[in-house]
């Protein structure tokens, strides 16, 4: 499955990322699609039910984020000098898009990029400013960054800017668009805040991100139910005797039996979390089982996945789909 498409919270995590844009005033959104770019369709269909107008447009091999942008541009209507909002499909971010894009006009910028500040920017674009906001450089993932202020993904074009991408070439706006626009002198603007922000790039990331929506430390009206310790999606189950907390989903038809405790984790569709079992800040998929007195933590449970009893698996363990775990098989596992 496209990882934007990955259930959060309760919907695909393109659903909270439509339903931010529209409460900005945006009503027409073009995908950018690649891999299995028909499942995005079949999530999302014309956007009436998010209030919007939805276009795709697909790469038939991939171009890169530059040439993502581009080719995705054939499909805007408005007009060279009008300001276009881009979205990473894989961010969540609490910041102010309608002062972004204010900021971006009244400067007259080429690009306005979202800026958030974070503890290891080794992993990000490092993007250094002066006084003014005005982007100095843009070093993507480099061992010795000089300010811990990141590429957020979150992008303010120039429509005409976004023309001058070459068409139906693999371009890298972070290597290649972004540092070009700065040499030539163009105004790339930095828009830095420090509001809620989450790549959700890694199976713990994903997890923590339906954990904080659920919980309501980000807000979405795309939220399928009230904030609160848990989210349980139609015919789920969950016994009185249980415990469910810290933000954990609960799959549509899935069961928590009595005295379990699942926290701050995501249970697929139709699962089966035993009596006894603790699982905890981990996903377990839909239609996997795992039985009475097993512990998971901090790991991923694949499709169908079977976890036998007296087994524990910690520390970033991954079941492929199907897998079958007898009894006792393992008591501790890190990373297998």
């Amino acid at each position: 499955m496209p990882k934007p498409l990955l259930p959060t919270a309760g919907v695909p995590f393109l659903a909270h990322q439509l339903a931010r844009a529209r409460s900005f005033g945006v009503r027409r959104i073009v995908f950018a699609t690649s891999y299995r770019a028909s499942m995005f369709g079949e999530a999302f269909g014309d956007g009436s039910a998010f209030g919007l107008s939805l276009t795709y447009m697909t790469e038939e091999t991939p171009l890169g984020t530059g040439g993502a942008i581009r080719n995705a541009a054939q499909a805007l209507t408005c007009g060279p000098d009008a300001p276009v909002l881009v979205l990473n499909g894989d961010i969540l971010s609490g910041h102010d898009i309608g002062d972004q894009v204010r900021r971006h006009v009244e400067r007259e910028a080429a690009v306005t990029l979202h800026l958030t500040e974070v503890d290891d920017p080794t992993r990000f674009g490092c993007v250094p400013t002066d006084d003014s906001g005005r982007v100095t450089a843009f070093l993507e993932k480099t061992p010795n960054p000089v300010t811990n202020r990141i590429n957020a993904g979150c992008y303010v074009f120039t429509r005409s800017v976004i023309d001058a991408i070459p068409a139906d070439e693999v371009v890298s706006v972070e290597r290649e668009t972004f540092p070009g626009l700065i040499e030539s002198g163009a105004l790339v603007l930095g828009y830095a805040d420090r509001s809620y922000w989450l790549d959700v790039g890694t199976p713990a990331a994903f997890v923590q991100g339906s954990r904080d929506l659920v919980l309501g430390r980000l807000a979405s009206s795309a939220l399928p139910g009230p904030t609160g310790e848990l989210l349980t999606l139609p015919g789920a189950r969950v016994s009185p005797e249980a415990k469910v907390s810290g933000g954990s989903v609960v799959g549509a038809r899935a069961v928590v039996e009595s005295g379990a405790n699942v926290c701050g984790t995501v249970l697929g569709d139709d699962s089966v979390v035993c009596s006894g079992a603790t699982v905890t800040d981990s996903v377990v998929g839909a239609g996997a089982r795992i039985a009475s007195g097993v512990v998971v933590r901090d790991s991923v449970i694949g499709d169908g996945a079977e976890v036998g009893s007296g087994n524990e698996l910690l520390a970033g363990t991954r079941l492929w789909p199907g897998i079958v775990l007898p009894p006792d098989a393992i008591r501790f596992s890190a990373g297998a």
